[in-house]
């Protein structure tokens, strides 16, 4: 792989020495459109950022794997949006290409772009995105405004490390590629998100706030809450989330959410039973839960529950918001420990926010508390008495080849 890279690495500096060779293109002021002279990506890649499932690793059943070790940096720009700073934008970009793999094992990563951005360059309106907003009447969340988001994600958490030193500090080579462009130029780092998925990393954690001493999440690759998660039948497909046409076609948008769980009062106050029914259906057993393979039946009867059983599930409730029978998020959450308290950062993405922000409100399960008195806005009403938003935030993430300044 180093020898190949070193060729690499040769081949564009020819191609540098001859004039560079671009592909990112992107809407200067006016309507001109503006050809940045880059070199070709090193790299065989998607064309979509998003398009990590292909290269996950997958379980024993099929369902792809999320890296176990992930790193959101929210970001601030530290200058005007030109033609100058996408190039050096693109340039940090396709360093950290040409320094990994496009793998878990590697680094997976998305540039995105938030509402700040698009309301200074006068497209908010015009825009994927909007402004987040508060979805329940139990949370009161900071709503939260950026101009991009870096998401890198690996199974070797020293990738993280090293790839936001040369990016955002002074280290000068990545994975031996010289760093000659860092984001850092371009932007400042306003928030960073941290976190973890698979199997023995939960339990690394429980020194964190709001995490019992001993809970049962020894058995294979776990959630905070003691289940599995992304099963495929459960997750949107990537092409299902892509925008398919307009000026924004071949992206996405996604929203980020802190949600800060209560782990020792959910593992305190039921049994594996009770715990089922909240996050899944009170229609299924413990036994029925470990026997799901890559998804989740759905029976799409949870008013008849909420009268039956006085308690209705997480899954079974944004379960309606499916079309065509498939989910409407691709979610890539993860556990995190920031702050000193056990929570999740929820990341999903959707074609259009309006399908995050109706499955939200399905969550919320208000059209179920007159068909039960023991069903309110958060008890006996899926997991919502064991979690708390803390914040949320918007982004477009773009196709690869306009990721840098979008819209500019």
């Amino acid at each position: 792989m180093a020898s190949r890279r070193r060729l690499l690495g040769k081949l564009a500096g020819a191609a540098a020495a001859a004039g560079l060779a671009g592909c990112s293109q992107f809407r200067a002021t006016g309507d001109r459109e503006t050809t940045l002279d880059l070199p070709e990506n090193p790299h065989d890649l998607p064309s979509r950022q998003h398009a990590w499932n292909a290269v996950s690793r997958g379980d024993e059943h099929g369902n792809p794997q999320l890296p176990r070790h992930h790193l959101v940096l929210l970001l601030d720009l530290a200058e005007s949006p030109s033609v100058e700073a996408a190039e050096r934008v693109e340039r940090a970009m396709r360093t950290l290409e040409s320094a990994y793999d496009w793998s878990s094992d590697g680094l997976l990563h998305a540039l995105s772009w938030g509402t700040r951005y698009f309301e200074r360059v006068g497209a908010l309106d015009s825009s994927p995105v909007r402004r987040p907003e508060v979805l329940s009447r139990t949370d009161d969340p900071d709503l939260l405004e950026f101009d991009a988001a870096l998401v890198l994600a690996s199974d070797a958490a020293s990738n993280l490390r090293a790839a936001e030193a040369a990016m955002f500090e002074d280290r000068d080579a990545l994975a031996g590629e010289s760093v000659d462009a860092r984001l850092g130029d371009a932007f400042d780092v306003a928030e960073r998100r941290t976190g973890f998925r698979g199997a023995g990393l939960p339990l690394e954690h429980t020194d964190a706030e709001g995490v019992p001493e001993s809970p049962p999440l020894s058995e294979g690759d776990r959630m905070f809450m003691g289940f599995k998660s992304g099963l495929e039948g459960t997750q949107a497909s990537e092409d299902r989330v892509t925008i398919d046409s307009g000026a924004y076609a071949g992206g996405t948008t996604m929203h980020v959410s802190h949600l800060r769980q209560s782990l020792d009062e959910w593992f305190r106050a039921f049994d594996d039973a009770g715990r089922v029914a909240r996050m899944f259906s009170p229609e299924f057993s413990p036994a029925d839960v470990a026997n799901f393979t890559d998804d989740v039946p759905f029976s799409d009867d949870v008013t008849g529950h909420a009268k039956e059983f006085d308690v209705v599930g997480h899954q079974e409730k944004v379960a309606q918001t499916r079309k065509d029978g498939e989910p409407l998020l691709l979610r890539r959450d993860f556990n995190t420990v920031d702050g000193g308290h056990a929570g999740v950062h929820f990341l999903s993405l959707q074609q259009s926010l309006s399908e995050f922000e109706r499955t939200r409100k399905a969550m919320n399960g208000w059209y179920v508390r007159d068909d039960s008195p023991d069903i309110t806005d958060r008890e006996n009403n899926g997991i919502l008495d064991f979690v708390s938003v803390q914040s949320r935030a918007n982004f477009y993430v773009p196709p690869r080849a306009k990721r840098s300044f979008p819209q500019l």
